[in-house]
């Protein structure tokens, strides 16, 4: 009866937090609802990736008076002359036989800076969202890169509105992006809400000792490190360096005391 009992809370705490678990895109829809409901940002547009584009999502921003702007999965189907066609397959035709479509357009970025794109836009039909703008991108002149898929609820929005619209996403992308590398975030398996938070909390304490490390850029480097920009590199070496530092220093001061080179050892690397 014990283990019953033991395998019984068991299961009910497994079923506790499935019921309580939200889909990322049930929860991208109680963000925009409640900034919606704070009124803090009423002129603001919204970006985001594929993964929460949901029917949901996109009616709860157009019926605040906001517009929003996606990128498309290349496999999603457009309604194209009367045809229901992946995207991907419509540029993949559309580029040798009209690149004239591809019109050049100068964006001014989030940072401030111009870039220059080409891109085809062209009001389409998508299965249950209706007529949208969509937006076939380009950052080679010669359209051989890979393009990228972007769509808005905008229709009278021409390429450059959807592209520097598209162009601040990727402010809030910086931190993760920067983290799953810089700072071990992916190497973290867990099991349990506490230890989500733990790796968490210690990335952004590690991003931030980054950001904030002072780095000397090397004359001897090429591209931005020449000009006296510090790059991630250079601050993760500084890092690395001090850490080795404050190391060798601890080291140099059991020596002072008269450790054994076992001693010192057994300090540094308790078996």
């Amino acid at each position: 009866m014990e283990k019953a009992r033991t395998r019984l809370l068991e299961l009910l705490h497994y079923m506790e937090h499935q019921l309580a678990d939200k889909k990322r895109t049930e929860i991208v829809v109680e963000m925009v609802a409640q900034l919606e409901e704070e009124g803090k940002f009423p002129q603001a547009d919204y970006a985001f990736d594929n993964g929460v584009l949901t029917l949901e999502l996109t009616q709860l921003i157009e019926s605040k008076g906001n517009h929003w702007v996606s990128e498309l999965e290349s496999s999603r189907p457009i309604l194209w002359q009367d045809q229901w066609r992946r995207i991907a397959e419509v540029a993949t035709e559309l580029r040798p036989r009209h690149p004239e479509s591809f019109r050049s357009v100068s964006v001014r970025c989030r940072n401030g800076e111009r870039k220059e794109f080409w891109a085809f836009t062209k009001t389409v039909r998508l299965k249950r969202s209706g007529r949208k703008r969509s937006a076939m991108v380009h950052e080679q002149a010669d359209l051989t890169d890979k393009p990228r898929f972007l769509v808005a609820d905008a229709v009278h929005w021409e390429s450059g509105r959807i592209i520097e619209t598209w162009s601040f996403r990727w402010a809030a992308a910086v931190f993760p992006e920067c983290s799953k590398p810089g700072t071990g975030w992916e190497a973290a398996q867990v099991r349990n809400e506490e230890a989500v938070t733990r790796p968490l909390r210690f990335s952004g304490l590690a991003q931030s000792l980054r950001q904030r490390t002072p780095t000397v850029a090397s004359p001897s480097e090429q591209c931005a490190v020449a000009q006296g920009e510090s790059t991630f590199g250079q601050r993760c070496r500084t890092i690395t360096r001090e850490v080795f530092l404050s190391l060798l220093s601890f080291a140099h001061r059991l020596f002072a005391g008269g450790y054994s080179c076992d001693q010192v050892a057994e300090a540094l690397m308790p078996a």
